[in-house]
């Protein structure tokens, strides 16, 4: 990977994080042992209204969705953390993305973000700006 993308990659990361750090608040809210129970049950439809109502607070309907996949890391000496694949899509702008949740922080990995050619030249800002598109004022 050029040194181009990765500063795209952690500019994107970046904008994500920043953009959902009050849903992944929201998600710590839930009983951790619920929600690891899920993830092992792979309880997709359950793991699916949780994300929903956790960002129906701040974004509009369908902007962020669960992506079908999580997993859960358990260890004797660790914090346990759930892993959630996830997808943002508004103004033709789809990014596809892991949210870590643990204890006491959350993190983002981005793993593809894609713009939609007919709508002009890729630039840096066009996440940030569909995110904010995206937001409930």
């Amino acid at each position: 990977m050029d040194s181009d993308m990765e500063a795209d990659l952690a500019d994107h990361e970046k904008a994500l994080a920043d953009a959902i750090v009050d849903v992944a608040t929201e998600l710590r809210l839930s009983d951790p042992t619920e929600f690891i129970l899920l993830v092992r049950g792979e309880q997709a439809a359950n793991i699916s209204d949780l994300v929903n109502s956790s960002s129906e607070l701040f974004f509009k309907k369908g902007a962020l969705r669960y992506g079908l996949s999580a997993d859960c890391a358990l260890g004797w000496g660790s914090t346990p953390s759930v892993s959630l694949d996830m997808e943002f899509n508004h103004d033709r702008v789809t990014a596809f993305f892991r949210l870590i949740i643990g204890g006491s922080r959350a993190a983002v990995e981005v793993v593809d973000v894609f713009f939609d050619e007919e709508t002009g030249p890729h630039d840096p800002e066009r996440l940030r700006r569909a995110i904010a598109a995206a937001r409930l004022s």
